[in-house]
């Protein structure tokens, strides 16, 4: 069975540096892979006053979920993804695959989650 596509666009990105405890504002990249192989995954984000940032990788095993914390991940040249800077997000993937966004804010006092489908 193959769902999903290859391409996929989040437009609204955002991590503030709020750290709560043990909470941290973070983004994932969530990707569901039911296309019968491996995918293997690029992630280019963009920004409103600088250059693309490039060279984010993942690998999601088939009929498997790979949550992909932006917060965590590194470019091949050492960088990470800035926060408090707006960026929208560029998912390729080798195989058919549904990607969702999801965002913890922990910036006010009530923490808010938010999750969406990708376009």
């Amino acid at each position: 069975m193959s769902i999903g596509k290859n391409v996929w666009m989040i437009a609204d990105g955002y991590m503030s540096d709020t750290v709560k405890g043990e909470f941290v504002s973070h983004e994932a990249v969530c990707v569901l892979n039911l296309s019968g192989q491996t995918a293997h995954i690029d992630i280019t984000l963009f920004f409103e006053n600088q250059e693309p940032l490039r060279g984010i990788h993942a690998v999601c095993e088939n009929e498997r979920t790979n949550h992909i914390r932006l917060d965590k991940v590194i470019t091949d040249e050492g960088k990470k993804i800035p926060r408090n800077t707006p960026y929208a997000v560029l998912v390729e993937s080798d195989q058919p695959i549904v990607v969702q966004a999801s965002r913890l804010d922990v910036s006010q006092p009530e923490y808010a989650l938010m999750t969406t489908i990708a376009y």
